[in-house]
C-alpha cells in the first residue's frame, strides 16, 4: 500500500519555525527598544537555554536579525547586537517623510469624526504616560498615532513598510524619550497634526508633519556625543 505524499512541512519542522519566529520577535523587540544595547554580545547557548530549545531556531532567528541590520555575525568572534549607523538614518528619514506627506495629507482630506475622536483617544494616552514618565507606553501610542493616520488615509501598507524602513531611528529615538521635556514636545507636535486634520488643511497638516519628523537628525547628533559607543 502506497502512501500519499504531505504536501507541506512536518510538525517538526512547523514547530522549528515557530519558535525561530518567536525568538526573533522577542529579540527584535529588545533591541529596538535598547533592552539589549549596541555591542552587547548574543550568546547561542545561552539564548537556546532561555527559551529551552536546540541552537538550530536560535541561529535562524539570528540569521533574520542579521538581514535586518540589528545584529552581526562574526564566524570567528560571535554575535553582537549591531551599533546604530548613522550613515542610514538621513536616507530613512527622507523615505519616513516622503511617505507620511503623502499619508497625512490624505487623511486631513478624508478623516471623519470618528478618525480624529481615535486620533485624539492616542494622544490623551500619551499625555498620561508622558505625566508618569513612562517612555515605554509613551513610545508605543507614539507608535499607534502614525499608524492611525496611515490608516485613517487608507493606506495601512505605507506604515508596514516603514516600520522596516525606519528601524534604526527608533532604536535612536528610544535615547531621546527620556530627556526631560522631550515626552510633552512630542505629544503637542502630535495635536498640532490632529489639529490640522481636523480642520482638513491639508498643507498645515503636511507642514506639522514635517517639522515632526525633522527633528530626529538634531537629535541624533547630540545624541551620538553622549553615547558614543552606541553608534557607528
Amino acid at each position: 500500500m502506497r502512501h500519499q505524499a504531505s504536501d507541506g512541512p512536518g510538525p517538526i519542522r512547523l514547530l522549528r519555525v515557530t519558535t525561530a519566529a518567536a525568538i526573533y520577535q522577542q529579540l527584535h523587540a529588545q533591541i529596538v527598544s535598547l533592552e539589549l544595547k549596541p555591542g552587547l554580545s548574543l550568546q547561542e547557548k545561552r539564548i537556546a537555554e532561555q527559551f529551552g530549545v536546540s541552537r538550530t531556531p536560535v541561529r535562524e532567528a539570528l540569521l533574520r536579525l542579521a538581514e535586518a541590520g540589528l545584529v552581526e555575525i562574526f564566524p570567528q568572534s560571535g554575535t553582537f547586537v549591531s551599533r546604530i549607523p548613522l550613515s542610514a538614518i538621513p536616507e530613512a528619514v527622507v523615505i519616513r517623510k516622503s511617505l507620511e506627506r503623502t499619508t497625512v495629507e490624505r487623511a486631513a482630506q478624508v478623516a471623519t469624526a470618528g478618525d480624529i475622536a481615535r486620533l485624539d483617544r492616542i494622544i490623551a494616552r500619551q499625555r498620561a504616560h508622558a505625566s508618569l514618565n513612562d517612555a515605554a507606553h509613551f513610545y508605543e501610542q507614539d507608535e499607534a498615532f502614525h499608524e492611525a493616520i496611515s490608516a485613517i488615509a487608507g493606506y495601512p501598507g505605507i506604515w508596514t513598510l516603514l516600520k522596516s524602513v525606519k528601524l534604526q531611528i527608533d532604536r535612536a529615538r528610544r535615547l531621546t524619550l527620556p530627556v526631560p521635556g522631550r515626552m510633552t514636545t512630542v505629544t503637542e507636535e502630535h495635536a498640532a497634526i490632529r489639529d490640522a486634520i481636523a480642520a482638513h488643511d491639508k498643507a498645515r497638516a503636511s507642514a506639522a508633519m514635517m517639522h515632526h519628523l525633522g527633528a530626529v537628525i538634531p537629535d541624533v547628533e547630540a545624541l551620538r556625543a553622549h553615547h558614543p559607543d552606541y553608534f557607528a
